[in-house]
């Protein structure tokens, strides 16, 4: 039962996990520029979206290594 919650949590995080790294700007800009983020960005440094998805990536980035360390040692 509990296994199956970790297992839900882990699909769940690593489809976001995708996404949210899709949304990060490259060097020539991303899909973050569609939300908020300017082309005179990049001169200026990082904007408040840029920001926050990357405090959220990283948030979701230690719960997909939680669960997956989790799962691992339940499984053994």
């Amino acid at each position: 039962m509990i296994t199956g919650i970790y297992v839900g949590i882990e699909v769940i995080s690593a489809l976001a996990l995708i996404f949210l790294i899709l949304m990060h700007s490259g060097r020539g800009g991303g899909l973050s520029d569609m939300f908020g983020g300017s082309v005179g960005s990049a001169a200026q440094g990082s904007t408040v979206v840029e920001k926050n998805l990357d405090r959220i990536t990283v948030a979701v980035s230690l719960i997909f290594a939680f669960t997956t360390l989790t799962l691992a040692l339940r499984l053994q």
